[in-house]
């Protein structure tokens, strides 16, 4: 009996459903829809998005960086970095193990650490398949060209809005108009 191309392909799709088994792409899919899940239960956008930290998030700018700071007292003001796959200005360059070891152990692939204030400590627990799934979803997205500024020191003069964590006494010492 000969086998046609329509023959061949019938039998492959009873094999993978017989077998349980997903086509390569659906089971891409299904990664990248995990991983976008777990980016938006983890707030990333928040960081890392413009307006994401001033409740305006630019989503044509989705992950694309942040024009607002967080501010550490005594280490200075960070910024929440491009993490979309623009080759100048975001993750490109990086291979998914190297986002996952950023996400996991706040190392970049120079051996720089990431700010404080991205939590990694927490991120260390994601299971193998969950922090794969975040890197195939960040290589998945849409790059966006945003150069952000990495951390300003504090004596640095700040050109961005910050968020500030500020003692009962700073705070309560403000002008109400300040608060």
């Amino acid at each position: 009996m000969r086998i046609t191309g329509a023959m061949a392909t019938a039998i492959v799709a009873f094999a993978v459903v017989a077998g349980g088994l997903a086509p390569p792409a659906a089971a891409a899919d299904a990664q990248i829809a995990r991983g976008r899940y777990l980016v938006g239960i983890a707030g990333c956008s928040d960081c890392h998005t413009p307006g994401g930290m001033m409740g305006t998030a630019d989503m044509k700018r989705y992950l694309g960086g942040s024009d607002v700071g967080f501010s550490i007292p005594g280490e200075g003001v960070y910024v929440g970095q491009n993490l979309t796959p623009d080759k100048e200005t975001g993750l490109a360059g990086w291979t998914s193990d190297e986002i996952v070891a950023a996400i996991r152990t706040g190392k970049r692939p120079d051996g720089s650490e990431l700010s404080g204030v991205m939590p990694y400590a927490s991120f260390s627990r994601l299971t193998d398949e969950d922090a794969a799934a975040i890197a195939a979803f960040l290589k998945s997205i849409p790059p966006v060209t945003n150069k952000v500024v990495g951390r300003y020191k504090s004596s640095d003069t700040v050109p961005i809005s910050v968020s500030a964590v500020l003692s009962p006494e700073v705070y309560n010492a403000l002008p109400a108009s300040q608060k």
